[in-house]
């Protein structure tokens, strides 16, 4: 939205059916609107490691940014070390695994962008939050796109289920894996995001998987 009183305003309205348990302000003001143990309506239609249901099962944060409508800023110092602070007390309270602090973008790939390939999930990961892994570097070739089907597609989305993406191993490259594909770069390989997986984000992919033990 364009503004985060406005953003909070339809988050506080029950008519929107929209809703966070936090909201951390450009200048790092951190906002608590459902207590922790309610459900809060962040994420939607949604999917992690073959749960649906995210809002019933997680802690919702928005981070105030008019987004990819409105111009998408970079996230101010401020705001990002709030979103530090909180993320880490979050986690060590509920003893939250690092890999389980997820974007949106990665449980509703086909519906949401946020927070976005300019957060810095890496600068998050130093602090103690959040999984990363350096990204491999890109290199000519196409890769693998919409249209294409065979093993290497039932591989490689596979390999994106493994982590944790709700997709399942057809072996036909169609919108889903775009979005999954889409959503992984948007997270973990920021410098292109097309949606094909090509040769960096497949190493990308399988050395993230290697780091979080869930390689096959």
């Amino acid at each position: 939205m364009t503004s985060t009183a406005a953003a909070i305003g339809r988050l506080c309205d029950p008519a929107s059916k929209v809703s966070s348990h936090y909201v951390v302000d450009e200048d790092g003001k951190v906002l608590q609107l459902v207590p922790e143990a309610r459900r809060a309506w962040h994420a939607g239609q949604s999917s992690w490691q073959g749960e649906s249901d995210i809002n019933s099962r997680s802690i919702g944060i928005e981070i105030a940014n008019p987004g990819h409508s409105f111009g998408y800023p970079e996230f101010p110092q401020a705001q990002i070390a709030a979103v530090i602070a909180l993320c880490h007390d979050i986690v060590t309270r509920h003893r939250i695994r690092s890999d389980r602090v997820l974007a949106h973008s990665d449980v509703a790939p086909q519906r949401k962008l946020d927070p976005g390939e300019k957060f810095p999930w890496a600068r998050l990961h130093r602090s103690g939050v959040g999984a990363w892994i350096v990204p491999s570097p890109t290199s000519p070739g196409a890769g693998l796109g919409p249209g294409d089907c065979g093993p290497a597609i039932a591989d490689l989305q596979a390999a994106l289920r493994d982590y944790g993406y709700g997709i399942a191993a057809t072996g036909v490259y169609d919108e889903l894996t775009q979005a999954v594909v889409t959503a992984f770069q948007r997270h973990f390989r920021t410098n292109c995001i097309d949606g094909r997986a090509d040769r960096s984000t497949i190493e990308t992919l399988e050395a993230l998987l290697a780091a979080t033990d869930r390689g096959r």
